[in-house]
C-alpha cells in the first residue's frame, strides 16, 4: 500500500460523477419551472384560502426531484439505496384541493423529466399543462351551483319565499331543512338564470322571511 493509496476515496472520486455544467442546467431549468408552475397554481386557484407556502413547496419540489434523479442516474448502486431510503418516508400533511394533487405530480414530473435529459419534453409538456390548467379551471359558467340558506318565522313565509325562488332560477331543489319552535331554516342548491343575484334581496323582503344568504358551493365546501 503506497502513501497515496491511504488518501485515496472512494467518496471524493464520485464528485466528478455529474458534469457540472449539466447540474447548472438542470437545477436552473427545474427553478425556471418551478417557477412557471407555481404561477399557474396562483392563477388557477379556486379555493376557499390560497397557502402562498404550498406554491414556493412546488418550486422547491422540482428542484428537490431534479437533484434526486440527477443523483440516481449516476450510480446505479445510490439509485437503489435511494429506493430504500424513500420507501420508508410518510407524508402526513391532508390535500384539502383535489387540483392540488396534480400540481404536486407536475412539479415531481418536470423534476424527473428534466434530470432525465429530456429538456425540450419538459419545457413544452408544462406550457402544454399550464395552458389546459387556464382554460379549464378558470372557464366561469353559469350552471355552477349555489346555496341559499332562507329563513323563516313560519311555514307559510316558507311556501312564499320558495315561491319566489321557483320563479328567478333555474333549477332549485332542498339541501337540508331545520325546523324550531319559532323558526324554519331551509338550504336549498339553486342554479342561476344569469349573474344577477338580485332575487335574494326579494326572498329577504318577503313577509316572515328574516334572512336570505346566497354562497357559492362546489360538493364539498362553502366559500
Amino acid at each position: 500500500m503506497t502513501f497515496q493509496d491511504i488518501f485515496k476515496s472512494s467518496f471524493l472520486e464520485n464528485v466528478t460523477a455529474v458534469n457540472l455544467l449539466d447540474m447548472v442546467i438542470a437545477l436552473g431549468l427545474a427553478f425556471v419551472i418551478g417557477v412557471f408552475i407555481f404561477l399557474i397554481y396562483k392563477k388557477s386557484f379556486s379555493g376557499v384560502m390560497y397557502s402562498s407556502g404550498f406554491g414556493v413547496t412546488l418550486i422547491a419540489l422540482t428542484i428537490i426531484t431534479t437533484l434526486v434523479i440527477l443523483a440516481v442516474t449516476s450510480n446505479v448502486v445510490l439509485s437503489l439505496g435511494m429506493v430504500g431510503a424513500l420507501s420508508i418516508v410518510r407524508f402526513r400533511t391532508a390535500i384539502k384541493e383535489p387540483l392540488d394533487i396534480a400540481f404536486l405530480f407536475w412539479a415531481i414530473a418536470a423534476g424527473i423529466v428534466l434530470a432525465a435529459g429530456m429538456i425540450p419534453l419538459a419545457v413544452f409538456g408544462s406550457l402544454f399543462i399550464g395552458l389546459v390548467l387556464i382554460f379549464f379551471v378558470n372557464k366561469k359558467t353559469r350552471d355552477n351551483p349555489y346555496i341559499m340558506v332562507v329563513s323563516c318565522l313560519n311555514e307559510k313565509a316558507e311556501k312564499q319565499a320558495e315561491e319566489l325562488l321557483k320563479e328567478q332560477v333555474k333549477k332549485y331543489r332542498i339541501k337540508s331543512k331545520t325546523v324550531t319552535a319559532d323558526a324554519v331554516e331551509v338550504n336549498y342548491e339553486v342554479r342561476l338564470k344569469s349573474e344577477d343575484t338580485s332575487f335574494v334581496q326579494q326572498v329577504c323582503g318577503t313577509e316572515g322571511v328574516t334572512q336570505a344568504i346566497l354562497v357559492s358551493y362546489n360538493g364539498d365546501y362553502m366559500g
